[in-house]
């Protein structure tokens, strides 16, 4: 939970510059302006993101906490397969937005909506036989430790 969070924070800094960059070049001044084309840019940035860094094992927050992603076989994931755990990802939000604009639900109301479908989709994954996220089940992908092998001491002078 803590390399999800973390996760965040540094997704706040790409959504920042992304969106600063989307509103200068689409001279957008007001922030209800361009709003659905500004959603659809930051979920392909962030699909960017996340997609080139799984491919490699790791985005920055899952080197930090020592977590990789890789496939079933234990192998480094495709950008195939890292778009496809993307995608799938998403399910954590779908249902909270659905019902949010089914209800016409707005401000406190779709935030706790939200965190309790977040916290229901979590409290499954100790249900799965894996204790992994549905997602990366589906995905034929899988979380594991990740500790890097001790570089061996230098002797001598710096």
């Amino acid at each position: 939970m803590a390399c999800w969070l973390y996760e965040g924070i540094l997704m706040f800094g790409v959504a920042f510059i992304a969106g600063y960059l989307f509103s200068s070049l689409s001279q957008t001044r007001n922030a209800m302006q361009n709003r659905p084309a500004l959603q659809a840019f930051l979920f392909v940035i962030f699909g960017i993101y996340f997609i080139w860094f799984w491919a490699k094992g790791q985005t920055l927050a899952m080197k930090t906490w020592d977590i990789e992603v890789v496939g079933v076989d234990g192998k480094r994931i495709s950008q195939g397969r890292a778009a496809l755990r993307y995608a799938l990802s998403w399910i954590w939000l779908l249902p909270p937005l659905a019902a949010a604009a089914l209800f016409n639900l707005r401000g406190l109301e779709a935030v706790v909506i939200a965190l309790g479908w977040i916290a229901v989709w979590a409290i499954l994954s100790r249900f799965h036989p894996a204790r992994q996220f549905w997602h990366d089940s589906w995905a034929g992908t899988r979380l594991v430790e990740s500790r890097p092998a001790a570089k061996p001491l230098q002797h001598g002078p710096a």
